[in-house]
């Protein structure tokens, strides 16, 4: 067993794991960070990813054992308890959540880009975007959400309220 310390979310977790156990198997089911998805299991699909500091990572191909000290965002990070990041709002608003397996790894490719780039152009997007496999064929609608996303953040407008943004659209939760 390895001793790593992981901020996820910005919570410290203190955790004995074997050396070779995935990060996506650290979070899922250490952690319970259920947004994390494995697709294809290869570092294909992007379902799986995360922030480790800061940078989108294919969670499926990275050892948590090689992650100590790393700072971790998964998509339950992305914003304070009863509100929305705007990212999660645009994509809301531009239908981009059809069967919503690969909206978590859209989402934080989004996030990491957005905070390099406020207002990136069509061929910025598409290169950001390609490291996400949507299986629905959605990227028309993940077009506009990063570009509505971009608009909201430099509008200033970072978190909206949970359960405003809920009623407005119908949506339901079902679980917590």
């Amino acid at each position: 067993m390895v001793k790593v310390t992981l901020t996820v979310n910005n919570v410290k977790y203190e955790l004995d794991v074997p050396p070779l156990e995935r990060l996506i198997d650290t979070l899922r089911y250490r952690l319970g960070f259920t947004s994390v998805k494995e697709g294809c299991g290869r570092g294909e699909c992007g379902s799986c990813i995360v922030l480790v500091n800061g940078n989108p990572v294919h969670s499926c191909l990275a050892l948590t054992s090689r992650l100590d000290g790393a700072e971790i965002t998964t998509l339950e990070g992305l914003a304070p308890a009863g509100k929305m990041h705007a990212i999660q709002v645009a994509f809301i608003e531009a239908r981009g959540v059809q069967c919503g397996f690969c909206t978590p790894g859209f989402i934080m490719v989004t996030k990491a880009l957005l905070d390099r780039v406020s207002d990136p152009d069509d061929k910025t997007i598409r290169e950001w975007l390609s490291s996400v496999l949507c299986r629905c064929g959605s990227y028309p609608y993940y077009f506009e959400a990063v570009k509505r996303a971009a608009k909201y953040l430099k509008e200033g407008k970072v978190y909206f309220d949970e359960r405003e943004v809920r009623e407005k659209y119908h949506l339901k939760v079902l679980a917590r």
